[in-house]
């Protein structure tokens, strides 16, 4: 437990440097633009991209960090690019998140396994769970009913996600820039 509250407050006190708060910027540009690439299926399931960004902050700044980050940025891109009504529980998806990926990642070496179990770990608990209850709320259109769907989405979508992030997050360690960038925030 006091490994756990260590974490949260090394990742907090993260915040406190104006490097690391631009730095999150960055990312929430990349995460923005990328967020636009975003492949709409249906009424129900979207395939994007703008995770890999978000996962890079989680990644250097860790649990707590990533909880005011995914939440702030969830209502960013609300603000840029309204789709439907704004709705509470997304932006608390992001913000578990944000905490999940945190706590796997942050000051740990990004390894396969370590991917995969993150993102398989999100992909239950945000994605089909919590997901999945957030639009029975918002449409009613029923949890059972749309969950296999979700499942069958986010279990196709888990080893591209792990392997893109843990490819990209390989090849810049590799080339030094995550230390460049750990080292100037």
């Amino acid at each position: 437990m006091k490994k756990l509250t260590t974490l949260f407050q090394d990742s907090y006190n993260e915040l406190k440097s104006v490097r690391t708060v631009t730095t999150m910027a960055m990312f929430a540009a990349m995460s923005v633009i990328l967020g636009s690439l975003t492949i709409q299926i249906g009424d129900f399931i979207k395939i994007g991209f703008s995770t890999i960004a978000n996962q890079f902050v989680y990644y250097l700044f860790g649990p707590a960090v990533g909880c005011f980050f995914g939440g702030a940025l969830d209502v960013l891109k609300y603000l840029i690019k309204p789709t439907g009504a704004f709705f509470p529980g997304w932006t608390l998806n992001a913000m578990a998140a944000g905490v999940l990926y945190g706590c796997f990642f942050y000051k740990k070496k990004p390894t396969i396994w370590r991917v995969l179990a993150a993102e398989l770990t999100v992909s239950v608990i945000c994605n089909m769970i919590l997901g999945t209850l957030w639009l029975d709320i918002m449409y009613g259109k029923g949890f059972f009913v749309l969950l296999p769907m979700r499942m069958l989405k986010n279990l196709a979508m888990w080893p591209v996600n792990s392997f893109l992030f843990y490819t990209m997050a390989w090849a810049m360690e590799q080339s030094g820039v995550l230390r460049m960038i750990r080292r100037s925030a």
